[in-house]
């Protein structure tokens, strides 16, 4: 089974940044992508990042662009999200996804059901 594992939540002030990490463990499988998702109370859970590891390339939410950025070690299956100039906005359960298929076009990557692998969720708290 495998078992995906973020770490680096927490509370921090807006303006802040924090690093969010998430980890393969279990059977090994092998991830075409990564991606990172959040999901704030009441609303539906929305893509937030992904690396897709055959070239590097990396894609973000239009929100996101120029504040956060994705990156990982295919080879251990870890992805990191560097989060920088939080907004209370950001608050959410933020979860890392892997994709064991290959996508026919990075526009895949942004929906979640593309996704094989889910973890369980860090909690992202913004305070204004």
């Amino acid at each position: 089974q495998v078992q995906l594992v973020e770490s680096g939540g927490g509370l921090v002030q807006a303006g802040g940044s924090l690093r969010l990490s998430c980890a393969a463990s279990g059977r090994t499988f092998r991830s075409y992508a990564m991606g990172w998702f959040r999901q704030a109370p009441g609303k539906e859970r929305e893509f937030v990042a992904a690396i897709r590891w055959s070239d590097g390339n990396t894609y973000y939410a239009d929100s996101m662009k120029g504040r956060f950025t994705v990156s990982g070690d295919n080879a251990k299956n870890t992805v990191f999200l560097q989060m920088n100039s939080l907004k209370p906005e950001d608050t959410a359960v933020y979860y890392c996804a892997g994709d064991d298929r290959r996508a026919n076009s990075y526009v895949d990557y942004f929906r979640t059901s593309r996704y094989t692998y889910w973890g369980q969720g860090t909690q992202v708290t913004v305070s204004s």
